[in-house]
C-alpha cells in the first residue's frame, strides 16, 4: 500500500480538506484577558468608581487600584502557565500513523487529509471518520460515543468513527471525513469533560457569588437611601454606599481560586504532570481511595518466562507451536515480547489466521498453515478441569502469571479445547514501589489494586511490593447489584480477573460509599473507569484513549511520581482554603453591616479608602504570597469547614463590636470621630487576627509576610490617620482602644466555640428539618 503522494496531500491542503477545526480547543490570549476583565464584579467596581468621581472625593477611588492589580497579576500568571502547558501539550500529542509515498509516517491528527491511508492498532484513538480497506481482525470500543462497552467487530468497508478506539487487532483505513464534519474536534471534550472532576471549593464559591450577585444591588440601594438621610449630603451618601458595596464584593476571591488553580497547573507541569482539568487538582488533594492497575504501576510491565509445563503432549511440540505463535504475530506487548525472548528459534509453521487477544475474552487464537487451531490465554477462561486449575492456583499463589496453550477444532468453535501446556511467567516489580505505598498509607489513602490477572498472583505481587495486608477476590464472584457491590468492595483491596466494565463499576461502588476516588491506568481497558472517577490519571506511554479520558496525564509514566503530585495538590488546595477565609471575612461582615445600617439609618462607619487599606494589606497581598508558598506542611480540612471555623467567627465579632460601638456611642459619650475610629481599629485588628490564624504555625516565610503587611498599616494609622478620617492610635481620646480590642478577641473566641458546637451537634441540619416540618404544617 502506497497511500497518498506528497503532491496529492498538498492538493488537499490547498482545498482545506484537512482535519482542522474552526473551534479552538484551548484558551487563547484574548480569551484569558476577557475572562479576567469582563466580569460582573469588575463592571460593578467601575460603576462605583464613576460614582466616586461624581462625588468629587477622589481619594476613595483607591479600591480600583486593588482591582486593577488583581486583574493584571491574574492575566500575567495565566499567560505564563499557558506557555508552559502549551509546550507540554506538544510533547504529549498523540500521533497517528499514515502511509504516504509508500512509507509509514507519524503525524499530528490535525494534519490528516481526505483519503489519507491510516494504520490503526490496539489502543489507537480514531481522530477522523475512516473506512476500513484491509484487516485480518479488528475490534472497536465505541463507548465514548454510544455508552456501550461491548466490542464491535469491524470488516472491510466498515466505518471507524472519530471518538472510538481500537480494543483489539489492527487495520488499514482510509480517511472519509475531516475537520468539522467529524467527531474528532469534539473528542477531547467528550472524553475529558464527560465527567468533570469533583470540586467542592468551586461549587461553594459559585453559590456564594450567586447569592451576592442577587442581594448586592438591593442592599446597595437601601444603604444609599439610609446614608442620604443620615448625612443629608449626597456626596457623603455616595461615599458611604460605595464603601458598603465594595466591602461586599469578594474582588479577589474568584481571582485567587482561579489563579491558584492555574499556578497549580504550572507547578504540576514542572513535576511532569499535565493537568487537563483544573478542578482535578482539588479532587487529587481530597482523594482517599486510589484504584490502580498492577501492570505499569506496581510492576515495570516487563515479563519473563520462568517455566513451560507440557500437558498431553511433548515439550518439543509445545516449543514448535509457541515459536510460530510468538514470532509470526505482529502484536507488540509485554507478554508477546517475553514469549519471543524465550522461544527464540525460527518457526517451521506459519500463522494463516489469528484472533488478537481481547480483555473481554481473555485469550487470543491462532491457526497454523490453515490446519491446526490453538488458543492462548487465561486458564480460568479456557479450562474447567479442577485438578489443572489447582496447579494454576499454586503458581498464582506464588505471584506468578500463567498462560494456557490449548488446541481447538477451529477458531470458530473454541468450546472443545485440549490443554497442551502451561506457560509460567513472572512480573518485574518496580524498585520504588515500597516507598510509594508507604507514603499513601501514611496519608490515609486506601490503595485498591485492580487487575485482569489471577487474584492470587496479584495478591502475591502486591505483598512483595509492600502493600499492607493484601486481601484478594476474584472479580467474577462480585455481584452485579450496585448496593451489594458497594458493601462488598470495602472488605478487599486486591481485585483479580477484572473485566473492563467491572473497573467502572468498582469506581462507582467506592464513590457510592462516600469516597473521593482516583483511577490510575494506561490501557484501553481502563478508559471507562478513568472517565468516571473523581480524578482520572493516565500514563503518557499508555493508550491514546486513556490519555484523552484522563484529568491528569503523568508525562514520565511513573507511578512513584504520584507522591510528589499528591503532595503538591494538597499544598495548593490547603493554601486556597486558608486564604479564602480572608476574603470571605470581609464579605461577611460588610454584608451584615450594610444590612444593619440600611435598616437602622445610622451613618456607615467606613469609607472606600479605609477598606482599601484592609483589602490590600490584610487580604490581597498576603493571600497572594501565601498562595505562592510551595514547601508547606498543611492539610486540607474541607473548604466549607475551614471557612465556617475561621471566617464566620471573625466576621461576627467585627459586626457585633461595630454595632455595639455605634449604638453605645451616646451612652459611652463618644464623639462621632471617636466612634468611627474605634470601629475602624477593631475591624483592622480582627482582620489581622484572621491573617494570623492562617499564617500559623509560623515559619520564616509566613512571619515575614505577616510583619511586612502589618507594618505599613500601623504606620498609616499612626502617622497618616487624617487621610483615613480617624484619630491617631495613641490619641488620648482612644484610651479604651486596648480593652475594646481585648473584648473583640473574647467575642471572636466565644463565636468560634459556639460554631464548633453547632457543627458538632448538626444544629443547622436539625434547623433545616424543623423549617421543612413547619412549612409543611403551614401549607397543609
Amino acid at each position: 500500500m502506497r497511500g497518498l503522494t506528497s503532491s496529492q496531500v498538498k492538493e488537499r491542503l490547498d482545498h482545506h480538506q484537512v482535519n482542522r477545526s474552526r473551534h479552538k480547543t484551548s484558551k487563547g490570549y484574548m480569551q484569558i484577558v476577557r475572562e479576567h476583565t469582563l466580569t460582573y464584579f469588575n463592571g460593578l467596581n467601575l460603576f462605583l468608581a464613576f460614582l466616586i468621581i461624581l462625588s468629587g472625593k477622589y481619594l476613595n477611588m483607591t479600591f480600583i487600584g486593588v482591582v486593577l492589580s488583581n486583574m493584571l497579576i491574574g492575566i500575567a500568571q495565566e499567560f505564563k502557565v499557558k506557555q508552559t502547558i502549551d509546550r507540554l501539550k506538544i510533547v504529549n500529542t498523540a500521533h497517528v500513523q499514515v502511509i504516504r509515498d509508500g512509507q509509514r509516517q507519524d503525524i499530528d491528527p490535525r494534519d490528516l487529509v481526505m483519503d489519507d491511508l491510516v494504520f490503526v492498532a490496539s489502543g489507537t484513538q480514531i481522530a477522523a471518520d475512516l473506512e476500513v480497506v484491509e484487516t485480518s481482525y479488528c475490534e472497536m470500543n465505541e463507548s465514548l460515543l454510544t455508552g456501550e462497552s461491548d466490542p464491535v467487530k469491524k470488516q472491510k468497508g466498515d466505518e471507524l468513527l472519530a471518538g472510538t478506539f481500537v480494543s483489539a487487532g489492527q487495520a488499514y483505513a482510509k480517511v472519509m471525513r475531516v475537520g468539522d464534519d467529524v467527531y474528532a474536534t469534539q473528542l477531547a471534550h467528550q472524553a475529558r469533560h464527560g465527567h468533570r472532576a469533583a470540586s467542592e471549593m468551586k461549587d461553594t464559591i459559585e453559590k456564594i457569588i450567586k447569592v451576592l450577585s442577587i442581594i448586592i444591588i438591593p442592599v446597595g440601594l437601601l444603604l444609599f437611601r439610609s446614608q442620604y438621610f443620615a448625612n443629608n449630603n449626597i456626596s457623603n451618601a455616595i461615599v458611604k454606599t460605595v464603601a458598603g458595596v465594595v466591602g461586599m464584593i469578594p474582588e479577589g476571591l474568584v481571582l485567587l481560586t482561579s489563579l491558584s488553580f492555574v499556578l497549580g497547573v504550572g507547578r504540576l507541569a514542572r513535576k511532569r504532570a499535565l493537568v487537563q482539568q483544573m478542578e482535578a487538582i482539588e479532587a487529587l488533594a481530597r482523594v482517599d481511595v486510589l484504584c490502580l492497575d498492577k501492570t505499569g504501576t506496581i510492576t515495570t510491565g516487563d515479563l519473563k518466562v520462568e517455566e513451560v509445563v507440557p500437558l498431553n503432549t511433548s515439550l518439543e511440540m509445545v516449543t514448535a507451536i509457541m515459536q510460530s505463535i510468538s514470532h509470526e504475530s505482529d502484536v507488540q506487548n509485554a507478554t508477546q515480547n517475553a514469549l519471543k525472548a524465550y522461544f527464540t528459534a525460527l518457526a517451521d509453521k506459519h500463522v494463516t489466521k489469528a484472533i488478537p487477544f481481547s480483555s473481554e475474552r481473555k485469550y487470543s487464537g491462532y491457526e497454523l498453515d490453515g490446519k491446526q487451531a490453538y488458543l492462548l490465554g487465561a486458564p480460568e477462561f479456557l479450562c474447567h478441569d479442577p485438578a489443572l486449575l489447582q496447579r494454576v492456583t499454586h503458581y498464582s499463589a506464588n505471584g506468578l502469571r500463567v498462560l494456557m496453550l490449548g488446541q481447538v477444532p477451529s477458531l470458530t468453535d473454541p468450546s472443545e479445547m485440549t490443554p497442551l501446556a502451561l506457560i509460567v511467567m513472572s512480573d518485574v516489580i518496580k524498585e520504588d514501589c515500597q516507598d510509594t505505598f508507604a507514603f499513601f498509607d501514611k496519608e490515609d489513602v486506601s490503595l485498591r489494586i485492580i487487575s485482569g490477572d489471577h487474584p492470587l498472583t496479584v495478591e502475591r505481587v502486591c505483598k512483595q511490593a509492600g502493600l499492607k495486608h493484601p486481601h484478594a477476590i476474584d472479580a467474577s464472584s462480585l455481584p452485579d447489584d450496585e448496593e451489594a457491590l458497594a458493601k462488598m468492595v470495602e472488605d478487599y483491596n486486591v481485585f483479580g480477573r477484572v473485566r473492563p466494565e467491572q473497573k467502572e463499576k468498582l469506581v462507582h461502588a467506592f464513590q457510592k460509599n462516600g469516597h473521593v476516588t482516583a483511577m490510575v491506568g494506561d490501557g484501553v481497558n481502563d478508559v471507562l473507569a478513568i472517565k468516571e472517577s473523581d480524578c482520572g490519571i493516565a500514563m503518557a506511554n499508555g493508550a491514546d484513549a486513556a490519555k484523552s479520558a484522563a484529568h491528569i496525564v503523568l508525562l514520565d509514566s511513573n507511578f512513584s511520581s504520584m507522591v510528589e503530585i499528591v503532595k503538591e495538590g494538597r499544598t495548593i488546595i490547603a493554601n486556597i482554603e486558608r486564604v479564602c477565609s480572608l476574603y470571605l471575612t470581609k464579605t461577611l461582615y460588610s454584608t451584615m453591616l450594610s444590612i444593619f445600617f440600611s435598616i437602622s439609618g445610622k451613618t456607615y462607619p467606613f469609607t472606600p479608602f479605609q477598606l482599601s487599606i484592609i483589602s490590600g494589606f490584610a487580604i490581597g497581598y498576603p493571600s497572594f504570597f501565601i498562595t505562592l508558598e510551595k514547601d508547606v506542611k498543611v492539610a486540607s480540612k474541607g473548604f466549607l469547614n475551614h471557612v465556617i471555623k475561621t471566617a464566620l467567627p471573625c466576621a461576627l465579632a467585627i459586626t457585633t463590636m461595630v454595632i455595639f460601638v455605634t449604638l453605645g456611642a451616646h451612652l459611652l459619650h463618644l464623639s462621632h470621630n471617636v466612634m468611627l475610629s474605634y470601629s475602624y481599629l477593631i475591624t483592622v485588628f480582627v482582620s489581622f487576627i484572621v491573617l494570623l490564624k492562617i499564617c500559623l504555625p509560623f515559619n520564616a516565610y509566613r512571619l515575614f509576610i505577616f510583619l511586612l503587611c502589618a507594618s505599613p498599616v500601623l504606620f498609616v494609622i499612626n502617622f497618616l490617620s487624617h487621610y483615613l478620617s480617624i484619630l491617631p492610635l495613641f490619641n488620648r481620646a482612644l484610651l479604651m482602644v486596648l480593652p475594646m480590642l481585648g473584648v473583640s478577641l473574647l467575642i471572636e473566641e466565644a463565636y468560634a466555640r459556639l460554631i464548633h458546637l453547632c457543627v458538632k451537634y448538626h444544629v443547622v441540619t436539625y434547623l433545616k428539618q424543623w423549617f421543612k416540618k413547619c412549612k409543611k404544617h403551614v401549607f397543609s
